[in-house]
């Protein structure tokens, strides 16, 4: 097959704009004294237009779709909840998001009922991922027993890691 002159230039160009979108490229801009310096994303785009530029390229299209938010919970933090608290009946579960909600229950030996929502935020074995909210059937609890839920939520997740044998 033999192509015309044209039909090469044609391709050529063709060729080299599918390659130019390919790349990433860096965003240059004037700073405050007027000098150009190089485009950071996470400040704006350069003029104040609004848009961003993330170095994206057109193989972002085939890439996986990154609208999708996912959130990772403490799997021991997690277990510890509802081990902690299986005196409680469940109500609803959504791993997704670290929500634990569950009905009234008594404690053995106690003869106060009480409900609790727990939220595991991070996927860190930390105190501020775990979030603890009790009530009894009265109102709010008071701080030092809510504490003293989460500390021993806190206590059997270290346990279970330490079991676990991952340090």
């Amino acid at each position: 097959m033999v192509l015309s002159h044209f039909g090469k230039l044609t391709l050529t160009i063709a060729l080299c704009t599918v390659l130019v979108g390919c790349g990433n490229r860096a965003v240059v801009g004037p700073n405050a004294t007027g000098a150009n310096q190089p485009f950071d994303p996470s400040e704006g785009t350069p003029g104040g237009l609004g848009e961003s530029t993330t170095g994206s390229s057109i193989w972002d299209i085939f890439g996986p779709n990154t609208t999708d938010q996912t959130v990772a919970v403490n799997r021991y933090l997690w277990n510890a909840s509802l081990e902690v608290l299986n005196f409680l009946p469940i109500q609803s579960v959504d791993p997704f998001t670290g929500v634990i909600v569950t009905g009234y229950g008594k404690p053995p030996g106690g003869g106060r009922e009480y409900r609790a929502t727990i939220h595991v935020t991070d996927p860190a074995l930390d105190a501020r991922a775990l979030r603890v909210s009790l009530q009894s059937r009265s109102g709010p609890v008071a701080a030092g027993t809510a504490r003293a839920v989460e500390d021993a939520i806190l206590a059997r997740a270290r346990q279970m890691r330490i079991a676990d044998n991952r340090f």
